[in-house]
């Protein structure tokens, strides 16, 4: 790469965001990482910058300091920050409906937003939204997260309309079930090997941003080929 492009991915703390930071250090470009804990990578082209992107002071905030540190030649967002609740929708507390909907949804949209004014001076860019197979297909007792999920392949879908003739791409990418955190709080999944890996999923999205100028991906759906391990040998 002659010249290195900035990414900018949010939710960097752990799981597929810092696995991402590292597969774009790795492939040579620059990465300012936004999330709410810092993932402890030391390298020379990635600085972290303490942001909940349910805020959207902070994403401002942010956004100045990424301008400040690299310029203002943004080339990528990875709009990765996300979490779930799960829960009978009678049941479900309304303040965790409203965080997922804060997170998911408003903050890439506040996310987005930012970097896309950006993008439309250089005539170029690529935002990659991480949604998930819940955004295909509902789940039991995951109506607000599944709903978010929607809305992230919404936005998708009418943004790449939208900015594709300003030279701008807008993917999104729907994960099954990766061994991360995210299921620390689901009693009913336990993570396992057999699940995707995030090294996986960060080396699909930097070969996202690697593709050529004219070649669009809209949707890439990605799943574990054997949730469940081999089939035990007869």
């Amino acid at each position: 790469m002659s010249e290195k492009r900035l990414i900018i991915v949010t939710g960097v703390s752990k799981g597929i965001g810092k696995s991402t930071v590292t597969a774009l250090l790795e492939a040579e470009y620059r990465v300012a990482g936004w999330g709410r804990n810092n993932p402890g990578i030391s390298h020379p082209d990635f600085q972290f910058f303490k942001c909940d992107v349910s805020h959207d002071n902070q994403v401002i905030s942010a956004m100045m300091q990424t301008r400040l540190k690299f310029g203002d030649a943004i080339y990528g967002l990875i709009n990765n920050a996300g979490f779930g609740h799960f829960g009978k929708i009678e049941e479900l507390p309304l303040e965790q409906w409203h965080a997922m909907f804060n997170t998911n949804v408003h903050g890439l949209m506040y996310c987005t937003r930012a970097v896309v004014p950006f993008m439309k001076t250089a005539q170029k860019g690529h935002i990659i939204n991480i949604s998930s197979i819940a955004g295909l297909d509902g789940v039991v007792q995951g109506s607000g997260y599944s709903a978010t999920k929607y809305a992230v392949r919404g936005i998708s879908h009418s943004l790449y309309k939208e900015l594709r003739e300003d030279g701008i791409k807008v993917s999104c990418v729907y994960p099954g079930s990766v061994e991360t955190n995210f299921f620390d709080s689901v009693e009913a999944i336990t993570t396992s090997k057999n699940m995707l890996q995030p090294e996986d999923v960060a080396a699909l999205l930097v070969q996202l941003l690697g593709s050529s100028a004219n070649f669009l991906t809209v949707d890439v759906e990605i799943r574990p080929l054997m949730p469940k391990g081999p089939k035990p040998k007869a």
